[in-house]
């Protein structure tokens, strides 16, 4: 079975021929979802060996993922690696959560960055670490980075969920309902590495939506 990396896509031109190259180097494949972007993202993952999917227009970190799993549903791998594009995951770090899979064959796979939080900024800190607490609860599994978007996550587990977020609460929606459906989630130390890059995360704005997505859950249990 092939293994994936599936990256969602927004105005990354600044590192994603970077980030590609080094990925591919690592003989996975790489299915980039642009979502839309304003600057030359999808120009430069036309020009490199992945498959491009396109947006329109914005529609959010969430439809990205959902595009790219849809796009894979019927493709013949074991699991997908999820990862951001705008140089906060590293690259190399990849291996490591496939070793702790062959290790440990946990079904979901998340990054922990919360080891060494000093270069995360403040109220991105306190807010993760709200949320995973709330999660954990929710989960009955110790959750350390419910926000972390670099994850490995088997095939069988996208298949047994229904994911429903446009936004950055799908990376709680998924563990949610994972663990509802009793699966076990899994942990992997990896760097916390912060640029100048914008961040597209409003810490306010994304809680309203957790709790909204919180709501949902429990009101079509």
């Amino acid at each position: 079975m092939k293994n994936v990396v599936l990256m969602p896509v927004y105005n990354s031109a600044d590192y994603l021929k970077v980030l590609i190259d080094k990925i591919i180097k690592l003989d996975i494949e790489v299915v980039v979802v642009d979502d839309g972007s304003s600057d030359a993202s999808a120009e430069i993952a036309l020009k490199t060996k992945v498959k491009l999917l396109r947006h329109a227009s914005n529609k959010g970190k969430g439809a990205a993922i959902r595009t790219g799993i849809e796009y894979l549903t019927n493709l013949d791998y074991e699991f997908v690696i999820i990862m951001d594009s705008d140089g906060q995951h590293e690259s190399e770090e990849i291996n490591n959560f496939i070793n702790r899979y062959n290790q440990t064959k946990a079904p979901v796979i998340v990054g922990n960055r919360m080891a060494d939080t000093e270069q995360m900024p403040f109220l991105r800190k306190a807010t993760n670490k709200c949320m995973s607490g709330i999660i954990s609860k929710i989960c009955h599994q110790c959750i350390p980075d419910s926000q972390c978007g670099f994850r490995l996550i088997k095939k069988t587990v996208f298949d047994d969920i229904d994911l429903k977020s446009s936004n950055y609460e799908i990376e709680s929606e998924i563990l949610i309902k994972a663990s509802r459906k009793g699966y076990k989630i899994d942990f992997v130390p990896i760097s916390t590495v912060y640029r100048e890059e914008k961040s597209y995360i409003n810490p306010f704005v994304d809680t309203f939506r957790f709790t909204k997505l919180l709501f949902n859950i429990y009101l079509h249990k």
